[in-house]
């Protein structure tokens, strides 16, 4: 993904089972970011500041939306647990981390495989990719996406 490139026309499962198209959000500011497994440290911790500022990004017109490839029922109890209202969605099939090329190879005590890389998209309300930020680090990361959001 390049910055001017059109949102991606890809579905994604909502926790309760049911399916929605990126591009029906088109219209207000969208974020989506991508993380690579519920209920991990860096992933609930990542959840847990965007939804800390989730009235921040609400009153910029803005929508976030959490993307793995966790089973919906794995994110509702993830939200659950960590009373997150973020809205979490399922890429079970893979085909939304591969629009956006975030389905890598990563390295962990000398081992390759693939997995999704920390990463976040912001949109404009015309659908046109406004920043991204790869190989994200938390700490800090949601408050500093909230600030690219025009006011």
């Amino acid at each position: 993904m390049e910055i001017g490139d059109n949102l991606p026309s890809a579905s994604l499962t909502r926790a309760d089972g049911t399916r929605f198209a990126l591009t029906d959000r088109i219209g207000q500011p969208l974020v989506v970011y991508f993380y690579p497994k519920a209920d991990t440290t860096g992933c609930t911790r990542e959840a847990q500041d965007f939804t800390a500022l989730a009235d921040a990004f609400g009153a910029r017109g803005a929508i976030v939306i959490g993307v793995s490839r966790d089973t919906p029922a794995k994110l509702t109890r993830f939200a659950d647990k960590h009373a997150l209202i973020v809205e979490l969605a399922s890429d079970a099939d893979g085909t939304v981390c591969d629009a956006f090329g975030t389905w890598v190879e990563k390295q962990m005590y000398g081992r390759s495989y693939m997995g999704i890389e920390r990463a976040t998209f912001l949109f404009d309300a015309t659908g046109k990719l406004a920043h991204q930020w790869r190989k994200v680090k938390v700490a800090g990361h949601a408050a500093e996406v909230l600030e690219a959001i025009p006011a």
